[in-house]
């Protein structure tokens, strides 16, 4: 099925004067971790500050909700639980952000992630403030059509007729929303991710001794879909071709989560001498330096993964799956490769290929992939984008 979809506007952004009509409007950036929003919208929300407007962040408050303070927020700590089923801490949340938004009372809201867009939408509705639900992913819910998917389809239907546009970081995604009949095409953007910023992921000389392990790298929430379990099943793979490989990890657990690989799973694979894990790292940047491969074998739900984009727009050459989101960012045989999902072996493969490549060989990929990122996800291109939306929106 041909789907006609809304492209993203590049447009010039330009200074607003400190008189503009739009000083001093309020946006809400709604989610469901401090964490996330300066991690994912820090570069849109420096924008938003510098152009004039006041920006709230409500999310469950973590250590980055003073970072956000700090840089110019108004943060609102909210309580949430995104891994409840109960209907009746639902309804709460959504009386809890109807409340709020009453008091705030914000110019325009972005919601992301599943209970912020589905009951923010509804709660911003109630109070007639414009909202955007971004869709960073269909994540856990749509992995299997079971009565979880249905209920969260139902309640996406419902509130996304609330929200003023619906914006997704893939076509699938969209075209999934379209097809199941959850959102009308006329709401639907989809925009290259939530973009990155290629100035602070540039390419790091580091020394590395003339003879050294080839090393790869993974970073990554901890969670099973994200392929974790494959990537260890190819590194016992590759030890038994006595490759002189190293295999990094680093991310963090989530605590119950459903889909969350256990402590003793990392503790037997680093037992093992397959994976070396390094902890949650707040800067990616010299792992990063210091990798020559990126691995990324998710089957997740994935929406554009911000470390596919980090790796490559560091020069690094990436290996990922054939996963929504994932191969967008990938092109075969030239910025790295892609390999078949839950397949240990053609990953194993693809690593050893990479291995085996010269040095120059890889190097060219590398650069191949920033020239990639610097064309398609420039966070330019998405600061642009929520600039053009508010402009329009707010000056009406």
């Amino acid at each position: 099925m041909a789907i006609a979809i809304k492209s993203i506007h590049l447009i010039q952004y330009l200074p607003m004067s400190g008189k503009s009509a739009l000083h001093k409007k309020c946006i809400a950036f709604v989610s469901n971790s401090a964490w996330s929003v300066y991690n994912f919208r820090l570069d849109v929300i420096n924008n938003l500050l510098a152009q004039g407007y006041e920006v709230i962040v409500l999310a469950p408050d973590d250590k980055y909700s003073a970072p956000l303070t700090e840089m110019g927020c108004r943060f609102i700590p909210i309580d949430f639980d995104n891994k409840t089923k109960n209907p009746f801490l639902d309804l709460s949340f959504y009386w809890q952000l109807k409340k709020l938004y009453r008091h705030h009372q914000p110019d325009f809201i972005f919601h992301y992630v599943a209970k912020p867009n589905i009951y923010g939408s509804l709660a911003a509705s109630s109070n007639g403030i414009p909202s955007v639900a971004v869709i960073t992913g269909l994540g856990y819910a749509f992995a299997k059509k079971n009565w979880l998917y249905r209920v969260i389809r139902l309640l996406y239907r419902n509130s996304l007729r609330k929200a003023q546009e619906v914006w997704f970081l893939n076509n699938e995604d969209a075209r999934i929303f379209i097809d199941e009949k959850i959102v009308n095409i006329e709401k639907v953007k989809v925009l290259p991710g939530e973009g990155i910023n290629t100035r602070h992921f540039a390419p790091i000389k580091v020394h590395r001794p003339a003879k050294h392990s080839f090393t790869f790298l993974m970073s990554t929430r901890l969670l099973k879909s994200k392929g974790i379990g494959l990537y260890a099943d190819a590194a016992r793979i590759l030890k038994k071709k006595n490759y002189d490989v190293r295999f990094e990890l680093i991310g963090f657990f989530e605590n119950h989560h459903p889909d969350s690989i256990t402590q003793e799973e990392l503790t037997r694979w680093e037992k093992e001498g397959l994976i070396h894990y390094g902890g949650f790292a707040k800067d990616v940047r010299p792992f990063l330096a210091k990798a020559d491969c990126f691995v990324f074998p998710s089957f997740y739900n994935e929406g554009i993964p911000r470390c596919l984009m980090e790796a490559a727009a560091m020069e690094l050459p990436v290996i990922t799956s054939m996963n929504r989101g994932c191969k967008e960012v990938v092109l075969n045989n030239s910025t790295g490769y892609i390999c078949n999902r839950h397949d240990p072996f053609d990953l194993a493969d693809k690593m050893e290929k990479m291995i085996n490549l010269s040095h120059e060989e890889r190097a060219r990929m590398g650069k191949n992939g920033r020239s990639l990122v610097l064309r398609k996800f420039n966070i330019e291109h998405i600061i642009d984008e929520y600039t053009d939306t508010l402009q329009q929106d707010l000056t009406d």
